[in-house]
């Protein structure tokens, strides 16, 4: 976003916090701020999320809030923002949300404004590396599906389980066909990687990937792919499905939460679901009196067939993805939200902390 907003003509200043944030990076360089550079008029957009954002400003100058116009960014994944929220809250004068779905969880419990203001990921899409199939060591003849998640932001929630499961029914033990799992921080999650790993294990056209690439080159894998498979029980953007998009590539996904905010059926392949209470084991979305999707594994078993099945499906599908993507994740609702703080005119800034 920082980008975007330099592409329009803001002078943006960016605050890494991620040395002071509690559970931060200890190897990262302390904050560098000088205020005497940053206009008075200049709004302060936190990328810190609620829990931990009180901690966070105290480690800062506190004339580095006093005055300014205080936006939190965030998303959440649920219907209903967390208790653990509350305090944040308090320290924000307005919150902006990457989807109406994230929005509408955070209005529940902000008196202030809320607003939805998309990533704008068209603005500057996915550019991948020049690497073909082979360079990942993907077979050039076989149909590949890709499903890539972070362990840091719930196994279950992202429940690579019902891409398996949708895989698995829809291609058995095909040569032909191949799942690529891309796992990131299977190193912090032993245990949910190791239940991972065994139930892949005899399933000889299903691989773990959990080499950390560039993103130039996670974006050649993902161009690499015939399908993006998402079988989410809940998203506050999206970006795995969003990025696909922008490639080209026909996406499969749960048909709920954010993402079915600019995935449709002229666009992607929607997969039903049922809604049902929402369990983590971890705890982070254990909340109650709210839920989220399963999603028909059945369903996203007949679209990957009919993907397969059909090569010019897969070009119409792509294309339409790649254009509705660009209209649905421009900048327009993030330029609509600076101009009304006058950014558009002098001062032209912005100031940005991020974890």
């Amino acid at each position: 976003m920082s980008a975007v907003a330099q592409r329009m003509g803001l002078n943006v200043w960016e605050v890494d916090v991620s040395r002071v944030v509690p559970g931060g990076d200890e190897r990262a360089a302390p904050p560098q701020i000088n205020l005497s550079e940053i206009p008075p008029a200049a709004p302060l957009i936190l990328h810190v999320n609620p829990p931990v954002l009180a901690w966070t400003l105290l480690h800062l100058p506190r004339r580095l809030v006093k005055g300014r116009r205080v936006i939190g960014y965030w998303a959440w994944e649920l219907p209903r923002i967390p208790l653990s929220w509350a305090l944040g809250l308090q320290f924000v004068h307005e919150v902006w949300a990457p989807s109406h779905f994230a929005a509408g969880a955070i209005a529940r419990e902000f008196a202030g404004p809320v607003r939805n203001v998309p990533h704008p990921l068209a603005e500057m899409p996915p550019r991948p590396a020049q690497m073909d199939r082979a360079a990942f060591g993907i077979p050039g003849d076989s149909f590949v599906v890709l499903t890539s998640f972070d362990l840091n932001s719930s196994l279950i929630r992202k429940n690579p389980e019902g891409a398996i499961a949708a895989f698995r029914q829809a291609f058995g033990d095909r040569p032909n066909a191949l799942l690529i799992l891309k796992v990131m921080n299977h190193d912090r999650f032993p245990n949910d990687f190791a239940a991972l790993r065994d139930r892949v294990a005899e399933s000889s056209n299903i691989r773990l990937e959990v080499r950390a690439f560039p993103s130039q080159d996670n974006y050649a894998l993902m161009a690499a792919c015939d399908v993006v498979l998402s079988m989410h029980r809940s998203e506050g953007f999206g970006f795995v499905p969003a990025e696909a998009m922008l490639l080209g590539v026909p996406v499969v996904a749960t048909n709920w939460s954010a993402t079915a905010e600019f995935l449709d059926a002229s666009c992607g392949m929607p997969v039903p679901y049922t809604l049902v209470p929402a369990h983590d084991p971890r705890g982070a979305y254990e909340m109650p009196h709210t839920c989220w999707a399963e999603p028909s594994v059945g369903a996203a078993a007949d679209a990957l067939l009919a993907l397969a099945a059909d090569n010019i499906l897969r070009q119409n599908l792509g294309a339409a993805a790649c254009k509705a993507a660009a209209a649905r994740l421009g900048a327009a609702r993030f330029a609509r939200a600076v101009a009304e703080f006058g950014l558009i005119a002098e001062p032209q800034a912005l100031l940005a902390l991020a974890e």
